[in-house]
Parts: structure tokens; sequence; C-alpha cells
């Protein structure tokens, strides 16, 4: 059996991979390929898994629903071409009898469809805590984001609902609730996010010996996003954001831990640094000094960033859902994009409840974090949060065990006997 993977976007390709790795290490489990709609998938050559079809990186980076002048560029860039080869790609995939596996929302979803394969489907860009929460709407949305009675729209519903499409997974229970509601045969495992989060014992004693003893600290992640150059300008803002947290804790040290993307070039970073007086020490990792606030850029200790955190700011999609995840207040402030807009900031603060701190100026980061760190009840209620919006650790394995059953093994009568 063959199992192709369509998805589109950097954050949708980490999942997919989380999920393909777990698949491939079951017995009997299909061959594996890619077919990486959004950018050139190399989440995917990094994991050892073939891409299938032609890839493109565009212009927008595939934030094209941000902006519609984002749309232009990417049509000028070859997007209609590229995304006619990638259909007959996935045609012809089915054509020799692979099926396929859809991650992200309607565009890999309506591709996998179209090839008359037999496919499933990750839904990760939708969410019902876009509009509401277990108890009620949220105040103030308009009326079309809801009408249908979900935040997945018809159209979709009809799509996860063919015979063909063997198997629906949501992000959270909410979500996958008010479609089992509405006839479509969700179910939610988890959400892949929160796996593949473990630290390593070295890296966490490589960090935490750079700094100094403290009787009173506070542990902030910095998180740019991932994109060049985006990142780089949301740094600039994320500087003034940790001169006001430097401020507001002067009694504290202040230990900053920058996890960046490896494709970003750790010079750009540095250079915003000195520019704002941060004084160069000599460390294991990249490390800077000014005042009570010492700081370390990585690109090799994501997760022992997140985990040795109390709280983390912000400017970026996948990271700030980990870092609530784990049960971290996050503060963000919007930028110029073209992802982390303000549409696309306030959405995220919507989808994630009461564990970001949105913020229209950088520079009130201080003030929030010193209003939310001191309220207990507030802290409680981020963790239990971030655990109910964003799972426990083990959905990719639990995915992979249902498409096992699915395209390895004879087809199962039973929707959730996977889970057992």
């Amino acid at each position: 059996m063959k199992l192709l993977c369509i998805s589109n976007g950097h954050g949708e390709d980490g999942i997919a991979v989380r999920v393909l790795k777990q698949l491939r290490q079951l017995p009997g489990s299909p061959s594996l390929a890619a077919l990486p709609i959004v950018g050139e998938g190399r989440a995917y050559e990094k994991a050892g898994i073939p891409i299938q079809g032609p890839t493109q990186a565009m212009p927008s980076g595939g934030f094209i629903y941000m902006d519609r002048q984002e749309l232009m560029r990417d049509l000028r860039g070859g997007l209609v071409g590229l995304t006619l080869a990638q259909l007959k790609t996935a045609r012809q995939w089915a054509k020799s009898g692979g099926k396929i596996l859809a991650v992200g929302d309607i565009v890999p979803l309506a591709i996998a469809w179209q090839s008359g394969a037999d496919y499933s489907f990750i839904g990760t860009a939708k969410s019902e805590y876009y509009i509401r929460d277990e108890h009620h709407c949220l105040p103030g949305r308009p009326f079309l984001e809801g009408w249908s009675g979900s935040v997945y729209v018809p159209w979709e519903r009809w799509l996860m609902a063919r015979p063909r499409c063997q198997g629906v997974f949501l992000r959270d229970q909410l979500t996958a609730d008010t479609l089992r509601s509405l006839g479509v045969p969700a179910l939610y495992p988890g959400n892949p996010m929160m796996d593949e989060l473990e630290t390593r014992a070295d890296r966490l004693a490589q960090i935490t010996a750079i700094f100094p003893p403290a009787a009173a600290r506070l542990t902030l992640a910095l998180l740019p996003g991932s994109r060049a150059p985006e990142a780089f300008d949301n740094w600039q803002r994320m500087v003034a954001a940790i001169e006001s947290v430097m401020e507001t804790f002067g009694d504290r040290q202040i230990r900053l831990l920058a996890a960046l993307a490896p494709a970003l070039n750790l010079a750009a970073f540095k250079d915003v640094l000195l520019d704002a007086g941060w004084q160069p020490v000599a460390g294991e990792y990249p490390t800077f000094q000014r005042g009570n606030g010492m700081l370390v850029l990585t690109t090799s200790a994501f997760a022992e960033c997140l985990h040795l955190a109390d709280g983390a700011i912000a400017t970026a999609g996948t990271a700030t859902e980990q870092a609530v995840g784990l049960g971290k207040p996050v503060v963000t402030f919007p930028g110029p994009g073209p992802q982390f807009t303000y549409a696309f900031a306030e959405a995220q603060s919507r989808l994630l409840g009461p564990s970001v701190l949105l913020l229209s100026d950088p520079k009130e980061a201080g003030a929030a974090l010193r209003n939310c760190l001191a309220d207990g009840p507030r802290l409680q209620q981020i963790a239990e949060n971030g655990r109910r919006r964003m799972g426990l650790p083990g959905a990719a394995g639990a995915i992979a065990k249902a498409l096992h059953q699915q395209y390895a093994q004879p087809p199962y009568s039973d929707a959730t006997s996977w889970a057992t």
C-alpha cells in the first residue's frame, strides 16, 4: 500500500511528519511520500520522506488569505501552474492505487477528494474555539462565522463525510463533538503539535549553566516565528518588549531564551541586540547581557526553552500554540505580516483563550506579565486551559495507529476501535 501526504504549510508539514514517523514504525506500514503544496517540504526531506510532484516557495509563504496583494504576488509567481501540476500528481497517485492523507484545511482536503483516491484528513486550521467555548458563543463575532452550526462550513463537512474519506481527525474535543452532531464521523485523538516536545538533559544543563545563580528570577521564551524576513521584523518589536519586562521586574534576573528556527540567520538577530545596547558574553550558545537581563540564542533547544520558561513572548503560529499547551502564559502583539498581522493574532487569541495576552504595543509586555504572574488562580486557569485546548502528547501515534488499521490492514467496522 502507498500513502501520499498532502499538506499546505510549514506547521502542517511538521504535524504530518510527526504522524508519518510514527506510522513508519508500525509493521507492514504503507510506502510513504509527500506532496507539500506550500513551500518546498524541507520537513519531509529532513525526515527522509520522498516528495512527489512539483514544489515551489511562493512569495506569500502560504498566507494569501491574509492579504489580497499576497495573492497577486503568488499568481505572478506561478501559483496557477503549480496548483494544476499538483492536482495532476494527486490524480496520478490515485490511479496507481495509492491512498491520501490530507493535513491542513480545505485545500489539501479538496485535492484529496478530487484525486479519486480513498483519503483521510487531519484538520489543523479550524476549531470551534474561534467562535465559541464550551459554554457559549464568543461575543461580537460576525453571524456568518458560525451560520451553519460550525466553524466548518457545509461544503467542508461534505468532503469529510464522503464514503472515500476514511478518517477525520480534529484538533480539539469541542470541534470533534460539534462535527459529530452534524453527521461527520470525526475523532479527537489529541493534537500532534504537542508531540516531540521532550527535553534533553544535556541541553537543559548547558542552558541553565549559562546563567549565574539568582534569588529571584523570571524566565521567558522568545518565539519570533520561523519565516524570514518577517521573523527579523518581529524580533525588533520583541526587543522593545524585553526592555519593558526588564524595567518592570527590575528586582529580578531576567533569563531570556530565544528559540529560533534553524533556517534563520543568527547574525541578523545578533545585530538587533547589539544596536539595542546588549553586550556579547562568552558561552556555549550565543549569549548577550544588558542590565538585569541575560539572553541566549539557540536553534537546537526549542523544547528546552519552552519547558524552562515561566511564560513566553511570541509572534509565531505553531510555537505559540505549543507554549500554551505546556501551560504557559504567552504575550503576543501583531506586526506587519504577512503571517502575524492583527487579524492573525486576534484569531489566535480566540483559539487559545485566556492563555494569550494580546497587546497592541510591545512596551505593555512588562505590566501584562506582572499582573498575570501575580495572579495564582489565573495561572491555574491558564494551565488547565492549555491542556484542554491543545491536549496531551501521543496524538501522532494514535492517528498513525488509525491509519495503519485503515491502509495496512483489512477495513474495520468500529470507528473508535483504534483508541482501545
